[in-house]
């Protein structure tokens, strides 16, 4: 395959992006890629050579819809190529999940100040039914800079 950008070389950097759900691939030749700003690791001839004969990529191989990625590029790169690939390689990824962070359900973090928070604008809200709007300020404010701390 040629480089996409001068069409002189063959491709051997492959860039593949996701912004907003769509997916786009460039393919550029090392002199383009390097012309990008990209850290290119020149091959010898005999593995690009190689790599060309071999083509290991099994046309029947599970892809993601929305980014194209399959598994061996997750394994590979280490990061899903979009959110929608947790869905189509969850049987995949499970294993993966369970033995680095310990668990396959998200716990996260709660604030700690959460349920006082939501019991302040229950407060708010009776306060500005009951028209009392200067001290509804007042915990309006409170809870803005409740949420701020929790943000940080």
């Amino acid at each position: 395959m040629l480089c996409e950008k001068c069409g002189k070389y063959h491709a051997t950097t492959h860039i593949r992006t996701v912004v907003n759900g769509v997916a786009k691939e460039q393919n550029l030749c090392d002199y383009c890629a390097a012309g990008e700003g990209l850290n290119v690791t020149p091959k010898s001839i005999f593995a690009s050579m190689f790599g060309e004969m071999l083509e290991l990529k099994p046309q029947n191989m599970k892809r993601c819809h929305v980014c194209n990625s399959s598994f061996n590029d997750i394994a590979k790169s280490g990061k899903a190529g979009c959110s929608e690939c947790y869905k189509t390689f969850k049987a995949e990824l499970l294993p993966y999940l369970k033995r680095v962070h310990g668990s396959t359900h998200h716990i996260g973090k709660t604030p700690e100040n959460k349920d006082s928070i939501n019991e302040l604008k229950t407060e708010l809200k009776r306060l500005v039914h009951e028209e009392k709007y200067e001290q509804a300020a007042v915990l309006r404010d409170k809870i803005k800079e409740m949420e701020a701390d929790s943000r940080e």
